[in-house]
């Protein structure tokens, strides 16, 4: 695979990993809990926009 794929790849994991600390935010009964997993969603979201994870489709101008 190359490092490309890798990227989105890893990027795609990242934000379904911070989509399911969001789902469990909403559960957690404790309200410093569902900051904290409302705050580590939003990094996750935020690294997998600077890993290249935005979907958009690499263009090899060769």
């Amino acid at each position: 695979m190359s490092a490309a794929g890798e990227s989105r790849r890893d990027a795609q994991q990242m934000r379904a990993r911070a989509a399911d600390l969001e789902q469990a935010a909403e559960r957690a009964m404790d309200p410093q809990e569902r900051q904290r997993l409302k705050d580590k969603a939003r990094e996750l979201k935020e690294q997998s926009e600077h890993a290249g994870g935005t979907g958009k489709p690499d263009i090899d101008p060769m």
